[in-house]
């Protein structure tokens, strides 16, 4: 396994394929092993760095919350300790919401980005959602006791961290999202577990984002339709923008 100590956190990561680095960054509650499906696609182009963030994967927990702004900041760190220079930033769910914050504090080191079901303010999510659950989720607790450090007993602490944060956190407003200078792609899924009109907003607000909702997923699309992900996710980061016929917001 390998790690690296950055920030003060002994972070646990995934490297795979060459080239321009790629941080893959996964959702709340799960490691890198979400991204089986997408890893691969991705590596033949780019170099793939899949780091598990405190608390999560097999990354130990630290004492004290954990909030999105504690581990952009670990994030950066880690981008830093590596050398990794500017790289692509793929992010899902949480891991969207941290890789937005990076590329707002240091827009130097993100070259393209991409938001997965993400939400820039804690009310993006829809009320059906309920962290709270997962501490009692067998399946959840069994995929965390296999690669976790702290062991089994430990993950009703993260859960409630977590559960914490993102009923407060992110807070950005619209007039933040117009600072992001790297060039974006947002997805989502058409049943995605962030309001679409959320959604929409982040898209609008974002200079020149590109949007992709993908049909008949939920927000884990990434697992649902993989092929069809990567493949949207591939044309966005290796290609350069295609001139429409008919501007609208982009005339």
């Amino acid at each position: 396994m390998t790690y690296v100590d950055a920030g003060g956190v002994h972070t646990w990561y995934a490297d795979q394929g060459s080239g321009q680095p790629l941080l893959l960054m996964h959702g709340a509650l799960t490691d890198a092993s979400e991204f089986g499906a997408t890893a691969p696609a991705l590596a033949e182009r780019f170099r793939v760095l899949m780091p598990e963030r405190r608390g999560h994967g097999h990354t130990p927990d630290l004492p004290g919350p954990i909030s999105y702004d504690l581990m952009a900041l670990d994030t950066i760190a880690f981008a830093e300790t590596l050398g990794l220079g500017q790289a692509h930033l793929v992010g899902h769910s949480d891991g969207a919401n941290v890789a937005l914050l990076v590329a707002l504090a240091r827009p130097d080191l993100v070259d393209r980005l991409v938001l997965i079901s993400g939400n820039f303010h804690h009310d993006g999510l829809l009320d059906a959602l309920d962290l709270g659950e997962a501490a009692t989720n067998e399946f959840f607790a069994d995929a965390y006791a296999q690669v976790s450090p702290d062991g089994r007993d430990h993950f009703p602490e993260v859960v409630a961290k977590v559960g914490r944060m993102v009923a407060t956190e992110p807070a950005l407003t619209t007039e933040d999202l117009g600072q992001v200078s790297a060039r974006t792609l947002i997805m989502a899924g058409d049943d995605d577990a962030i309001r679409a009109e959320h959604t929409l907003a982040m898209f609008r607000a974002i200079p020149d984002a590109e949007l992709a909702i993908v049909p008949g997923t939920s927000h884990a699309l990434i697992i649902e339709k993989p092929t069809l992900c990567n493949q949207i996710m591939l044309d966005f980061l290796a290609g350069d923008p295609v001139p429409t016929f008919m501007p609208i917001s982009r005339a």
